[in-house]
């Protein structure tokens, strides 16, 4: 069984290793690597088998209309042979356990809509919420803490971080 874990100095390398093999591109491990270098990876955890990194789940802050902090979950990976052991489901709930704990009153997530309804997502335009990417029905938030997310809170908008590769002249 998978041991989860905060990370720690000296787990970056393997972080981006997970994400550079579990993804088409290694854009997803590119933006870890950004966000860290600029504080906003807020919850950041690994997953451990045998000493060894073989997953990771990243939070970092969103902004919307709404006071309240929330959290924006991506990326999340898991190696090929440590898939479908409920590795990836076991970060998540425990990075939205940190999440609460670290003060966000709420989390959005783009992802299968089945999937992330395990863990309380609804569709974020339940809640008023729009996102600058045009998720659509994958665009999802669940609140942490009661009243924390206020409904009609607007656009959210994640990290500048994010922003760096949906410009077309970044090279994915």
């Amino acid at each position: 069984m998978a041991v989860i874990r905060a990370e720690q100095s000296g787990d970056a390398a393997a972080i981006h290793t997970v994400h550079a093999a579990c993804f088409p591109t290694d854009l997803e491990a590119r933006l870890v690597d950004l966000l860290r270098a600029a504080g906003r990876l807020r919850v950041s955890l690994v997953a451990e088998v045998n000493g060894q990194v073989v997953g990771h789940v990243a939070f970092s802050p969103v902004t919307a209309a709404s006071r309240a902090a929330g959290a924006g979950l991506a990326p999340v990976a898991v190696t090929e042979p440590h898939r479908r052991r409920g590795v990836a489901a076991a970060l998540i709930r425990d990075g939205l356990d940190e999440c609460r704990k670290a003060g966000f009153g709420w989390a959005v997530v783009l992802g299968e809509p089945a999937y992330y309804a395990r863990f309380g997502f609804r569709p974020a335009a339940a809640f008023g919420l729009d996102d600058e990417y045009g998720g659509g029905p994958a665009f999802q938030a669940v609140e942490l803490v009661a009243g924390g997310l206020h409904a009609g809170a607007g656009l959210v908008r994640y990290a500048p971080e994010f922003a760096a590769f949906s410009d077309p002249g970044v090279d994915e």
